[in-house]
């Protein structure tokens, strides 16, 4: 690992083996700070997801450089992230019966690890377990908001009798009620992610409100995705948010409105080892970048993130094919191939920074035109 190197008055790489993961720290310190300051002014508790970066850096800093609750998506971020002293964990994936076991495990770790469930079969599991062991753990109950990925149906019938039976379950403390409105990075403007934004509240306080009416009470409203919790001016009420991609944003967040551009803090370094007359072959292919495509608003046509130049000018150039090892990047219209002969290192933002970061096992940081930290991210499930 080496040093930037001024040269012409551009940065200038040397012997970072391609394709590399470059996390602008500053960007990252300054979207940290503004979606904590954002949850201060809102009234909010912020248990930040840490699925994005997996990393003990990227999480101390959404908390303004201290530990705080987090959200993870794995067991492995959870047992990761305990050894580092972080002490109230929200495993956000509905539990499976086989992890049970490890979940106990962990949970005697910490001070408090929360659970979800969605089903009466995962309830039935949990409460076989405690007839064995005497475990009781921490839930929440996942509500769906809109996504229909997974959750209750807050106005069904059955989910209060389900809520009935978890509040009068051995086996659990009821905690709360969690979503995620991850049908806002659907929306086509900014209006659209306002009205989801708003559901996304207004959800889980009208299924409180009537499972308070039926005497059960005290439970704390999760709410969370990056697109819901960046626009808004205010955070829909709720008693906690858990947003997570914020802390790099990407190509989509951009074109969604929930950043710009030059909030993106993560960059895939690669370097063109193909030119042709129609097309360059650049070293990051699917295992660099994913295969997550974009919006397809930029002309209306789509690529697999923004070619740069290693100074972070946008260039008229697409990514438009990826095999595992190679991309494959045309002309915009107005680029000349020829200014990008073989050896040429550009920089890509990814369309997808969650998926992107899991590709690499390192992250190379960088602040004031000088690499500066390596990050290692945790791995597994």
């Amino acid at each position: 690992m080496s040093l930037l190197r001024k040269e012409s008055g551009v940065e200038v790489w040397r012997k970072v083996e391609t394709p590399a993961f470059l996390v602008e720290r500053r960007k990252v310190e300054s979207n940290c700070a503004r979606m904590l300051e954002k949850a201060k002014r809102s009234g909010a508790g912020f248990r930040p997801h840490v699925k994005t970066h997996k990393t003990i850096e990227g999480a101390k800093l959404q908390h303004g450089g201290r530990i705080g609750p987090i959200t993870v998506s794995t067991l492995a971020e959870g047992e990761f992230f305990a050894d580092a002293g972080f002490s109230d964990i929200t495993y956000a994936v509905p539990i499976a019966p086989a992890r049970l076991t490890r979940a106990v495990a962990l949970a005697t770790r910490v001070e408090r690890l929360n659970l979800l469930i969605d089903h009466r079969d995962a309830l039935e599991a949990i409460e076989s377990f405690h007839r064995h062991t005497g475990t009781v753990l921490d839930c929440f109950l996942k509500v769906d908001c809109g996504y229909h990925r997974s959750g209750v149906d807050p106005t069904s019938p059955e989910t209060f009798e389900l809520v009935d039976r978890l509040a009068g379950s051995p086996a659990i403390r009821l905690r709360g009620l969690l979503t995620h409105a991850g049908h806002s990075y659907d929306a086509r403007t900014k209006d659209e992610v306002l009205r989801i934004a708003a559901e996304e509240g207004e959800c889980l306080t009208r299924l409180a409100d009537g499972l308070n009416a039926g005497g059960i009470s005290g439970l704390t409203r999760s709410i969370g995705s990056t697109p819901t919790m960046s626009i808004p001016e205010m955070i829909a009420p709720a008693d906690e948010i858990r947003p997570g991609n914020y802390v790099f944003h990407d190509a989509f967040q951009a074109s969604l409105g929930s950043c710009s551009l030059d909030d993106c803090a993560v960059t895939v370094l690669t370097t063109v080892i193909g030119c042709h007359p129609d097309h360059l072959v650049i070293d990051a292919g699917a295992l660099a970048l994913s295969k997550d495509l974009g919006r397809g608003d930029r002309g209306g046509e789509t690529s697999y993130g923004i070619v740069l130049d290693i100074a972070m000018n946008p260039l008229p150039l697409r990514l438009v094919t990826l095999s595992q090892e190679h991309g494959k990047v045309i002309s915009g219209g107005a680029a000349d191939l020829e200014r990008f002969p073989i050896g040429t290192v550009l920089r890509i933002i990814p369309n997808h920074s969650c998926l992107t970061a899991a590709m690499f096992d390192r992250y190379v940081v960088i602040e004031n035109d000088a690499i500066v930290d390596e990050w290692r991210p945790v791995r597994g499930w």
